[in-house]
């Protein structure tokens, strides 16, 4: 029976779409608990020590869908290589990847603290939360890597329901953990590695209920794999974590002209940002499968409805954000002045998510047909801008030079992303 654009939708788009608002959802959830408990420290704390969290989920995430657009497209072109190969050795990646981070994390936690922006009394909580997600490295790393398999396997609904699981798991055990057991960051931070273990353990029981298989790549085939998995996967891991570079480089500015409350207050806005950046992903992953494999057929049509579902979710987010701003805050136990700062601040945020969500439609369709060096360029062009931007503003505007950094990286980088888009679409007779 033929696929309409609608089934498509629901199928693969929506399902994804749902399961990235749960997954950014995670750094709401652990904020709202550690808030409530800890205060403004707590808030500057753990925002400085998600990135290091963030990181794996997206290193995951990465390696994951280069794993599964792998696979789509081969399959559209009727090559040999079986999609089984091609899964198992994206596993074996996952694992020696969750390995290394592991031991990076574990065994230099000094240096990572301090690449963080952690110092004084945020410093040691820091430290408390990023040595338990270090434990929990394996979980974060397979949970978001085989989701995309399952994604491609027409399996986009379960994908939802066991993102929704884990998610619902953080919630539980970070009531219990760290309001009624009072461990603090430690425990947010178990609350988050046992929902990602949850997850992990239903996308486990799907693929094995589905016979997937593990057929190991011959030993001469499994670098040459691995290397052109991590060529494609760079574009999609920077995607997911570009946020929290910018996160880390606007922390370190934050702390030198505004000290902790101004990073607890961009932590109350970066949260319900996160979640705004998680959706998009969701549309443009949700395309993914449908955009590589119309790709391999030779029809591009998806880029323009996966378009069009980027700015309506946009329109809607930033509509619900602006009337609800001036309580953001005090949802995550902020103090009054930290309140009136994210009620100040987050509309400057606002203005350019419109300029945001074509840049990451145009990214997600670019790394979905494998144009690896086009989605590189703006992958990091927005963190890269902001840094160099920071440089500049702050000597002149102070604080505010450092609130008008990422607006004006994201309106920057928009300049980047419309003729870098606007030439692929004339070379392959693309609409516009």
């Amino acid at each position: 029976m033929k696929t309409t654009r609608h089934d498509s939708f629901a199928a693969y788009v929506l399902p994804s779409v749902l399961a990235f608002a749960l997954s950014g959802l995670y750094t709401i959830v652990d904020g709202f608990f550690i808030g409530q408990s800890l205060g403004d420290l707590g808030l500057a704390a753990i925002t400085l020590a998600y990135p290091a969290a963030a990181l794996l989920q997206a290193v995951g995430t990465g390696i994951g869908l280069a794993g599964a657009i792998r696979c789509t497209i081969l399959q559209a072109r009727g090559e040999e290589q079986t999609p089984r190969t091609c899964f198992s050795g994206t596993v074996l990646l996952l694992l020696a990847t969750s390995a290394a981070f592991a031991a990076v994390l574990l065994g230099l936690l000094g240096p990572v603290l301090t690449v963080l922006g952690a110092q004084d009394e945020a410093r040691p909580l820091a430290a408390e939360y990023i040595r338990v997600i270090a434990y929990g490295t394996a979980f974060q790393i397979l949970a978001t890597g085989l989701v995309p398999f399952i994604r491609n396997l027409g399996g986009s609904a379960f994908a939802m329901v066991a993102m929704g699981t884990g998610f619902v798991t953080n919630i539980a055990l970070d009531y219990l953990f760290v309001w009624e057991f009072h461990w603090g960051m430690a425990g947010g931070a178990w609350a988050t590695v046992i929902g990602q273990a949850a997850t992990m353990l239903l996308a486990i029981g799907y693929l094995v209920r589905r016979r997937v298989g593990f057929v190991p790549p011959k030993a001469g085939e499994v670098l040459p794999l691995w290397g052109a998995l991590l060529k494609v996967a760079a574009a999609p891991i920077g995607l997911t974590f570009s946020p929290n570079i910018t996160l880390m480089v606007m922390n370190h500015f934050l702390l030198r002209y505004g000290g902790a409350l101004a990073i607890a207050v961009y932590g109350c806005i970066d949260y319900v940002l996160s979640t705004i950046y998680m959706l998009l992903q969701g549309v443009g992953d949700g395309s993914q499968p449908l955009i590589s494999r119309t790709y391999g057929a030779g029809d591009f049509g998806e880029l323009r409805r996966t378009g069009a579902r980027a700015f309506g979710i946009t329109a809607v987010c930033i509509v619900a954000l602006f009337l609800t701003r001036s309580v953001i805050g005090v949802l995550f136990g902020a103090s009054a002045e930290a309140n009136a700062g994210v009620t100040a601040r987050l509309p400057l945020f606002l203005a350019t998510l419109p300029l945001l969500a074509y840049t990451r439609v145009t990214i997600a369709y670019f790394y979905a047909t494998e144009k690896t060096a086009l989605s590189y360029v703006l992958v990091f062009s927005e963190p890269v801008l902001t840094f160099a931007v920071l440089l500049i503003l702050p000597q002149l505007f102070k604080l505010t030079g450092v609130w008008l950094a990422i607006p004006a990286a994201q309106a920057l980088t928009f300049c980047i992303a419309v003729p870098a888009r606007r030439r692929t679409q004339r070379a392959r007779e693309l609409p516009a």
